[in-house]
């Protein structure tokens, strides 16, 4: 089951990565997400299947 995330929730690809946060869905149902690469802001949109929720961060 593809797990529901809020805006602003913290997120990762559950294959490892940097934590990101999630902004919402994209036009076809993707998750929005952005994280930080030093002082640059990056986007980029990902399957929710892919995707976990961090906690405690």
């Amino acid at each position: 089951m593809t797990e529901k995330f809020k805006q602003g929730d913290l997120v990762e690809l559950k294959s490892g990565g940097p934590t990101m946060t999630y902004g919402g869905e994209a036009m076809y149902g993707d998750a929005i997400c952005y994280w930080f690469e030093g002082t640059k802001r990056q986007c980029a949109s990902f399957p929710h299947s892919v995707l976990k929720r961090v906690e405690g961060e």
